[in-house]
């Protein structure tokens, strides 16, 4: 794996693809296609690694499952970016910056997504980066189509697309 790149307006350079590692199976619906019809426009495609949801007695030893099936799951020397509340919850232009800033490591880079019970803090210590979409809670299946919107706007930004409409008052 490598990481998730844009074309810049000029410049040659290769594009390259990240994975996502999430827990839990997408099934046909609207979050479905919500992250289809983001993943889509991403040159190219993300990978997408789905592990089952864990069962157990209580939260903490669901988290603890699923978090030693995420790190099993996780490419090796990966940069990892935990998506959780507590990371960092840049804007747009910040997180275009942050995805070049992850490509000059050379690292393939992989986003984990945690399910219902979020994620153990195994995984969070692992992480390179704690990433937040904001201060609101966001189902996990929900997740993935938000992710891939934002790594779309973010390889519209690096390329100088209009998508963005960075002109719009924040």
């Amino acid at each position: 794996m490598t990481t998730c790149r844009a074309r810049r307006k000029g410049a040659a350079t290769t594009p390259r693809g990240c994975t996502i590692l999430a827990v839990g199976r997408l099934k046909p619906g609207p979050e479905r296609a919500l992250f289809e019809q983001h993943a889509a426009r991403l040159r190219p495609t993300p990978a997408v690694v789905e592990l089952p949801e864990a069962q157990g007695a209580n939260a903490a030893e669901i988290r603890r499952r699923e978090g030693a099936a995420l790190l099993a799951a996780l490419p090796a020397g990966a940069f990892a970016v935990a998506l959780d509340l507590g990371g960092a919850a840049p804007g747009s232009e910040g997180f275009a910056a942050l995805l070049e800033r992850w490509e000059a490591t050379a690292r393939p880079l992989a986003f984990l997504i945690g399910g219902a019970e979020g994620l153990d803090p195994a995984v969070l210590g692992r992480a390179d980066h704690l990433l937040s979409l904001g201060p609101m809670t966001w189902p996990h299946f929900l997740v993935r189509g938000l992710l891939a919107e934002a790594l779309y706007r973010a390889q519209a930004i690096r390329a100088g697309h209009p998508y963005h409409r960075g002109w719009r008052p924040g």
